[in-house]
């Protein structure tokens, strides 16, 4: 048993409601059972995000933007894991969504806000507290959203907590060193836990691309290089089970946490 992923590497525009109508025609033409896409999907300018454009593109669950790909879900009996600016009450969360067959399964709000290299996501959003896990096609997938990737905490805990895959929507921003901390940080999610880690980054002038799907093995299956491109990869439950007799880390370290805490 497996589970098909589409990979939908993308670059957003200012207008959310071209960007709605390019995930849902990228839902449409893939033959993947869990589609997902970059972080920042709902728009960004050519010079980035700030508030007063946020709160302009913000909505709610129940929103237009938010409604429409959880309804293409339900009408096509499939899954996909979306960005979004979540309003709740007089907050504003980067949330992503991961629904199926029409379900909401799991909000995750971005807990570690990107304030680094200049930029100060936090005088945009409030900060998320909630971990969230889902399981899909048999699979227990963790969300996380870009900049968490710098934070190993979260992803331990949501490995002990059962997660086998991580699924990591991106705008990671171009810059020096850049790609190659993704590529270091990506791997090490993947293989300290012996996971999965798909990762989708926005491709543009700001952002680098290089979405990937990261092995439990810690080496890169798949890199889609800088262009616009969606490509549908197989995640291998036999994959995981493997790794995790070879490399035992996560249970190792688990019952040693467990001793010194007692």
């Amino acid at each position: 048993m497996g589970l098909s992923v589409g990979i939908h590497q993308l670059a957003s525009n200012p207008s959310k409601e071209r960007n709605l109508l390019k995930i849902l025609t990228k839902i449409e033409r893939s033959d993947a059972y869990l589609d997902i896409f970059p972080e920042y999907m709902m728009g960004v300018r050519d010079e980035g995000i700030d508030r007063e454009y946020i709160r302009s593109l913000a909505e709610p669950l129940n929103g237009p933007f938010i409604s429409s790909i959880i309804g293409k879900s339900e009408e096509l009996g499939k899954a996909v894991l979306f960005t979004t600016y979540l309003r709740e009450a007089n907050r504003i969360y980067n949330a992503a969504i991961l629904a199926e067959k029409g379900r909401i399964k799991a909000v995750y709000r971005k807990m570690h806000l990107f304030d680094a290299y200049g930029y100060k996501e936090s005088e945009i959003f409030s900060r998320g507290r909630d971990v969230a896990i889902a399981e899909i096609k048999g699979l227990k997938a963790g969300i996380a959203i870009c900049f968490d990737l710098r934070f190993p905490e979260l992803f331990r805990f949501m490995a002990y907590e059962g997660a086998e895959l991580f699924l990591v929507p991106s705008a990671w921003f171009r810059g020096e060193y850049k790609l190659e901390q993704w590529y270091s940080l990506t791997t090490a999610r993947a293989h300290e836990n012996t996971a999965f880690l798909i990762a989708v980054d926005q491709v543009s002038k700001l952002f680098l691309g290089h979405s990937l799907i990261a092995s439990p093995l810690g080496y890169i299956k798949v890199n889609l290089g800088e262009e616009e491109t969606s490509v549908t990869m197989g995640v291998s439950e036999d994959e995981i089970r493997k790794a995790r007799e070879m490399v035992p880390t996560v249970r190792m370290a688990r019952e040693r946490h467990s001793v010194a805490l007692s």
